[in-house]
């Protein structure tokens, strides 16, 4: 089973638990880190998400991959928040981001540019406009390589 196969049959498992417990699913990763697969499942809710949230989350999912047993492999299974900087993945991620600070990476330069920090001004599902320093940037959601969240200190 291919890493996509795996994270689409876990998003599979969760969501219905999710969805019914007013969770979010941020993302589920696959990865190799050495000799070990770590299986990380990213949730949140509205307020925040806590230590007792990923516990029961982490239960129920633990419990639903031992029944389906989808994974070959050997792995350890990571259930968290997404933390103060949250990626931005979906087109919902951006929209509700709007009027926050963040940070963007873009796979070619516009405006000169392939690192954009600034306050995300608008967001119409085709084009971001970041604010940076009194200047503005629009930025073709297509070309967006990564997206999140950034604290300001």
């Amino acid at each position: 089973m291919s890493i996509a196969q795996i994270k689409s049959t876990v998003e599979a498992l969760i969501r219905p638990f999710l969805e019914e417990n007013q969770f979010e699913l941020v993302d589920v990763e696959y990865v190799k880190e050495g000799k070990n697969w770590f299986l990380r499942v990213y949730c949140d809710k509205e307020g925040g998400i806590d230590i007792d949230d990923c516990g029961r989350i982490s239960e129920y999912l633990s419990n639903k991959l031992d029944e389906t047993d989808p994974i070959p492999d050997a792995y350890f299974l990571e259930v968290s928040s997404p933390g103060a900087e949250r990626p931005l993945k979906k087109a919902q991620d951006f929209t509700r981001a709007v009027g926050q600070h963040v940070f963007i990476t873009t796979y070619e330069p516009f405006d000169g540019l392939k690192e954009f920090e600034g306050t995300l001004e608008s967001f119409d599902e085709e084009t971001l406009e970041v604010q940076i320093a009194k200047k503005t940037h629009r930025i073709p959601y297509d070309k967006v390589a990564s997206a999140r969240l950034a604290i300001v200190f």
